[in-house]
């Protein structure tokens, strides 16, 4: 009875796990599909960031409040692959369990450390580069700012971070997600991982844009999957 009991609670738990992990895992992929659409369309982002300081920073501030907004979007779609990564975790079990929130986690925090600055630092900036006075130190604060919280952590950083989480997720479900939805995790991994050699080589950009296409749409299927089929015990 004793085993009966505990049997059942375990299924209760992992049905909970499962239904978070998606619940997690299909907001993240919204708010990115939406933060990135809207930016684009406001603030021609990325494509923006080729263009010089002055400029960038000019398009800021015409159009900052609904910027501000939708970066601030992005950082929660971000932050949501922390919890996401400690779910899935525990539904994978083990030492990829383990893995899979200790990157999660690592994913998020990076690419909120990076996303971040457009809420709350460039502002000041911004403002600063319309005094004469200040507007050559307001230009270099934010190429670096973009180059240390941008390039480097929430980019560079984030993409070998994201590209992990997402094969060590794929693998670990890879019996309830099936051939063909792990193969696309393992796809889109390569390619958000391109995005690491973009400093040197620039046509990566398109290859990782390519691939966080995919795997915001990766992530729906899972999350989909993992609502649809809750009790998943992982591969041994």
């Amino acid at each position: 009875m004793t085993s009966t009991a505990t049997h059942a609670t375990t299924r209760a738990e992992r049905r909970t796990e499962s239904r978070r992990a998606a619940a997690a895992l299909a907001l993240a992929s919204a708010l990115a599909i939406a933060g990135f659409t809207a930016l684009g369309s406001i603030f021609q982002y990325p494509q923006i960031l080729e263009e010089p300081t002055a400029d960038i920073l000019a398009l800021y501030r015409d159009h900052e409040t609904a910027v501000r907004a939708w970066f601030g979007v992005l950082v929660v779609s971000a932050a949501l692959m922390a919890p996401a990564g400690i779910w899935l975790g525990r539904l994978a079990g083990g030492t990829v369990g383990r893995l899979i929130a200790g990157v999660g986690i690592g994913a998020a925090v990076v690419q909120v450390v990076g996303l971040q600055r457009w809420v709350l630092l460039v502002p000041g900036v911004s403002d600063d580069a319309v005094d004469p006075a200040r507007r050559a130190a307001a230009e270099d604060r934010f190429e670096l700012l973009h180059t240390v919280l941008g390039k480097v952590i929430g980019e560079t950083v984030g993409y070998a971070l994201t590209a992990t989480f997402t094969v060590l997720v794929a693998y670990a479900l890879r019996t309830l997600l099936g051939r063909w939805l792990t193969r696309l995790g393992y796809v889109a991994a390569a390619l958000i991982a391109t995005g690491v050699v973009i400093p040197l080589l620039e046509p990566a950009s398109l290859t990782n844009f390519a691939g966080y296409v995919l795997w915001c749409l990766w992530l729906l299927l899972v999350a989909y999957v993992l609502a649809r089929r809750p009790c998943h015990t992982p591969p041994g």
